[in-house]
Formats: C-alpha cells, sequence, structure tokens
C-alpha cells in the first residue's frame, strides 16, 4: 500500500491516539461518575481496577478514609472521593468499584491509594488544547484538586490531580497503622 493511501485512511478514521493533527497531544484519561458528576484521572496514574470488596476499618482516621484492603499483600488505603470532597458518602451498589492508583511522593517513592467511585465510564482521549484551567471560583471542590476541566460530548468532565487529592503523606501514615491489622485480611 502506498504511503498516500495509507495517509488518506489515517485522514479517514481520524487521529491515532497520542497525537491530532500535526502538532496537538492527546492524553488518555479514565473517567467515572461521583455523586452524579464526571471526573477523570489520568491513565498512566491507574493501576488497576477491582470490585468493591471488604475493607479493614481503620480506628481514628479521617471521615474520608473507608478503611484498608490487602491487595497481593500490601496494605492499600481506600478513600472515599466524595466525603474528601466534602459531600456524603458514596453509597455501595453493584456498580461501586475501587480504582487503584499509584502516586508519587516527594523525594521519587510510589504508594498505592484505593478510591471508592460509583461506577467507572471509559478512557477517554482528550486533546491537551481542549483541556482548561481550572476555575479560580464556583469550583465544588478545592482548585488546589483539579488538574483542568475539559469539554467532552457537551459536558464538563473534572480532571484531578491524584498526587493533590491523595496527599501522600497523610495516607502512608495510615497504611502504617493499618498494617497489623489487615495482615490477615483478604481483598
Amino acid at each position: 500500500m502506498s504511503q498516500a493511501t495509507t495517509q488518506a485512511r489515517a485522514t479517514a478514521h481520524g487521529p491515532t491516539p497520542g497525537q491530532l493533527g500535526s502538532n496537538e497531544q492527546i492524553h488518555q484519561y479514565l473517567t467515572f461518575v461521583l455523586s452524579g458528576e464526571v471526573f477523570a484521572i489520568g491513565i498512566l496514574a491507574i493501576k488497576e481496577i477491582i470490585e468493591y470488596a471488604h475493607l479493614t476499618a481503620v480506628p481514628m482516621t479521617p471521615p474520608y478514609v473507608r478503611g484498608v484492603i490487602n491487595l497481593r499483600g500490601s496494605v492499600v488505603p481506600v478513600l472515599d472521593l466524595s466525603v474528601r470532597f466534602g459531600k456524603d458518602a458514596s453509597p455501595v451498589t453493584k456498580r461501586t468499584c475501587i480504582v487503584i492508583i499509584e502516586i508519587h511522593h516527594g523525594g521519587g517513592e510510589r504508594h498505592d491509594v484505593g478510591v471508592v467511585v460509583d461506577t467507572v465510564n471509559a478512557v477517554l482521549d482528550i486533546p491537551v488544547g481542549d483541556i482548561e484551567p481550572p476555575p479560580s471560583f464556583g469550583a465544588r471542590i478545592r482548585t488546589d484538586y483539579l488538574q483542568g476541566m475539559a469539554k467532552v460530548n457537551g459536558r464538563f468532565v473534572i480532571l484531578l490531580d491524584v498526587n493533590q487529592v491523595l496527599a501522600a503523606e497523610e495516607l502512608l501514615a495510615l497504611a502504617e497503622a493499618g498494617e497489623p491489622d489487615v495482615a490477615g485480611a483478604s481483598s
């Protein structure tokens, strides 16, 4: 097949993932619903999505910490983002799941954190040019939690900055506090 034919087919079918036009980059985001709003996290931070299962409560933790799970021998704190954002706790339904996210701690350390979401939607390709900076007012959550806002299919999607939302130092302390209690727990 000639280069012109290949290029014509690519043009007819749209841009390839990671590229739009000749210069604009596309980033992939996992979208999910939380209290009726659509949020997204960069796909590179996502490790896996698991079914909501039994959590081990850790005494004297902030209200947004649902507990910890034993994920293949590692203690992983699980947060309720609805509570973290100042809303009511998310009810657990058959579509509720835990998204395991890898966050980066200053000094290059990495930690896994689970977040409870109402439902996972899809992975979207969002061109960088379609991402607006976080609004300076009017947002229902703290603006330092936001990476930006993207308009997708006529609706805004809130892009979260996981390293801000999930405060690594705080979560590391929670995981260390929970270790003796979950040694025999299963995920």
